[in-house]
């Protein structure tokens, strides 16, 4: 933990402090090969009004830049992810130029030209004599330590390492280097920026290829030595097991031979055995396969492989949380969202368990002597919330739901995380309450997994038990005696939304949204949703059967309206800053949800049901209908909620149920025959 405060001394969450800095209105990149101009279209797409410029010292890769940028925003119009003139407000106010000159009115520069400390020190000495005292400068190296690169700089607190992830432009991960030499501000300040502007930025120490470069580089390299002994193809295939894509064919796609021959030499700072596989310098491209396909791999060739890709991968995590080059988290879910893991990797050693994990490493160790080992107890690295951060603020504990990859969708893990912490902080004295909040700006929770949903399709008893145990969490939360606020940060969904409701109060940005799209799949909110709002927020009883029954989505104002959320706010600082408030307001005063039986008006249901355009379950909306007048018809509130679990129970059972998982499955529209 004190190193997790070392790299994040103002608190986990980005969004929480809005900094004196606005957004920069006019920004370059340097550098128009690779991925300065994937920075660019990301820069734009985020901040489509600023200006930017591209810069370069020949013509002819501007010239590149500017058609696969064109190409970029005309590929999103034609799939629909962008609307007409939202791609001429990015496309225009770009500059492309040869003319460093011209970057002179630029609030923020990055660099992104090739990993050479001289080239890099000549462009910092020409950028800095340009740009504003105030100018923020940085660099996109993957691996070279900010003070290689800045020390020859009139001002380096104003500069650090931004180290974006292919391509960049959809790509959510940044590192941000926290180093001696920067001014703690300017950290601060770009950790908020790129999450502001769709970004997950992650702060790491600054060590050689800081974290997750690390990881990417050894797994390539000890690849590379496993050649003596297996093919590229081979290696890939058993590597697929962790990762989506075997390290020979990501290294195909990145032309990456000649960055892991870089990176590697200058690990070898650390020890001999970081030097780079010889083989990388003969070839130019693997022999592999696309993935997924079927590729034999004999049973022992396949136990060395995969002995060997985990160790290397064990070890370099051991390292970096030992070494506090980064946190157990930020290591974990950037391996997922950066390098296309299946899983992070201490997710991957808990489920081999202790001795599984250790048996490789003493193998590893024999196999490659020199590589760190672990310096901690097993449990010690496994002691981490895979999905959550927890910040405080003045004796409130911020829930953020850290799973922007899925729109911060509930998974089973989280519901537990989220249990533990409040079980973990319930009693102590000096804890007042709790904010649950979405990370990044346009989701809260856009509902919840499937999760263990599709296997008790047609089993009742089995689909009864499934709802009771997904509502352990919210049982908790009606118990306790210190306030829960959700801070709504934009779509809460579903299984999202039957979190906030059990919250004891909700305040919202003005860019929420409420909605329970259950029924579009043939079922319905299971674990309350059809219970909740009716005690809670009687007077919206009528809004609550549309949002149930089909799939309305409700605004701030109207849930304000029916006293369901309590304020509304401009954005997310000021969120927190009202759900703190809410929580300091509630103390000693919470309201319980009512017991005694609750009126529910007549619905009428039409033959053919829809949400919008989309066709409905009449047979679904009915089995809700009666879920949610059986439940305001019981006389306590832990009554109407059995009811609840049973209707969720019901609906599994039914052929719309079916159809619908089967569908979303399947990502196609459900056709429902009754």
């Amino acid at each position: 933990m004190r190193e997790d405060k070392k790299l994040y001394p103002s608190g986990f969450n980005p969004l929480f402090r809005k900094p004196a800095r606005p957004l920069p209105e006019q920004m370059a990149v340097i550098g128009a090969g690779t991925i300065g101009p994937d920075i660019g279209y990301y820069l734009k797409g985020a901040l489509p009004g600023a200006k930017l410029y591209l810069v370069d010292v020949v013509e002819e890769p501007l010239k590149n830049a500017e058609k696969r940028l064109q190409g970029y925003a005309k590929k999103a119009v034609e799939r629909k992810k962008m609307k007409e003139d939202k791609a001429k407000e990015v496309l225009e106010n770009i500059v492309y130029t040869m003319n460093y000159d011209e970057i002179a009115g630029c609030d923020l520069v990055i660099e992104a030209a090739t990993e050479n400390i001289p080239l890099k020190e000549k462009i910092f000495e020409r950028v800095e004599g340009i740009v504003g005292a105030e100018a923020i400068i940085t660099s996109n190296t993957s691996s070279i330590p900010a003070d290689r690169i800045f020390s020859k700089m009139k001002k380096p607190e104003r500069t650090t390492i931004t180290h974006f992830f292919a391509p960049a432009w959809r790509s959510l991960p940044v590192e941000v280097i926290r180093w001696e030499g920067a001014d703690s501000d300017v950290v601060d300040y770009l950790f908020w920026f790129f999450a502001q502007t769709g970004k997950v930025p992650i702060i790491t120490d600054n060590a050689i290829c800081f974290m997750l470069d690390r990881i990417f580089d050894n797994w390539c390299n000890d690849a590379a030595f496993l050649l003596s002994q297996a093919t590229a193809s081979q290696i890939d295939k058993v590597a697929e097991e962790f990762v989506f894509a075997g390290p020979f064919y990501v290294l195909n796609m990145a032309n990456g031979n000649p960055i892991i021959i870089e990176t590697n030499t200058l690990q070898m700072e650390e020890g001999a055995h970081y030097r780079p596989a010889g083989i990388l310098a003969s070839v130019s491209r693997w022999a592999t396969h696309r993935p997924g396909a079927k590729v034999e791999v004999p049973d022992e060739l396949r136990n060395i492989i995969r002995d060997r890709m985990l160790g290397i991968l064990f070890s370099q995590s051991f390292d970096i949380v030992d070494r506090g080059i980064g946190t157990k988290q930020d290591l974990n879910f950037g391996c997922q969202i950066a390098l296309g893991f299946r899983k992070g990797p201490f997710d991957i050693m808990r489920d081999l368990g202790e001795s599984e994990v250790f048996r490789i490493m003493k193998r590893f160790g024999e196999e490659r002597p020199g590589f760190p080992q672990p310096k901690a107890s097993f449990s010690a690295y496994q002691d981490f919330k895979r999905h959550l951060l927890v910040d405080d603020m003045d004796g409130v504990k911020v829930i953020t739901i850290r799973r922007p990859q899925a729109m911060n969708a509930i998974s089973d893990e989280i519901n537990n995380e989220i249990l533990e912490v409040l079980k973990e902080h319930a009693d102590k004295p000096e804890v007042k309450g709790f904010v649950i909040t979405g990370y990044g700006t346009r989701a809260f929770s856009a509902g919840a997994d499937i999760g263990k949903f599709p296997q008790t399709l047609g089993n009742k008893t089995a689909a009864y038990q499934y709802a009771k145990d997904c509502a352990e969490v919210q049982l908790f939360m009606d118990r306790m005696q210190k306030p829960i606020v959700a801070a709504v940060n934009g779509m809460a969904l579903g299984g999202g939304l039957e979190i906030a409701i059990r919250c004891h109060s909700i305040v919202a940005t003005k860019n929420a949204m409420f909605q329970f799209p259950e029924i579009t799949l043939g079922i319905l909110p299971g674990i309350g949703g059809c219970i909740v709002p009716y005690r809670k927020w009687p007077q919206g009883a009528k809004l609550f059967n549309e949002m149930i029954c089909f799939a309305r989505p409700i605004s701030p104002q109207e849930a304000m309206d029916v006293r369901m959320v309590s304020k509304v706010v401009d954005d997310y600082p000021e969120l927190i800053q009202a759900a703190v408030k809410e929580v300091e307001n509630l103390e000693g005063k919470i309201k319980r949800i009512p017991n005694g039986k609750v009126e529910v008006p007549e619905m009428a249901i039409p033959d053919e049901p829809k949400a919008g355009k989309l066709p409905l379950s009449k047979e679904a909306i009915n089995i809700t209908l009666k879920t949610i007048k059986a439940g305001a018809a019981a006389d306590t509130f832990a009554e109407a909620l059995e009811i609840g679990y049973r209707g969720s129970a019901e609906i599994a059972c039914t052929d719309a149920a079916r159809e619908g998982i089967t569908a979303f499955l399947e990502k196609r529209r459900p056709e429902f025959k009754k």
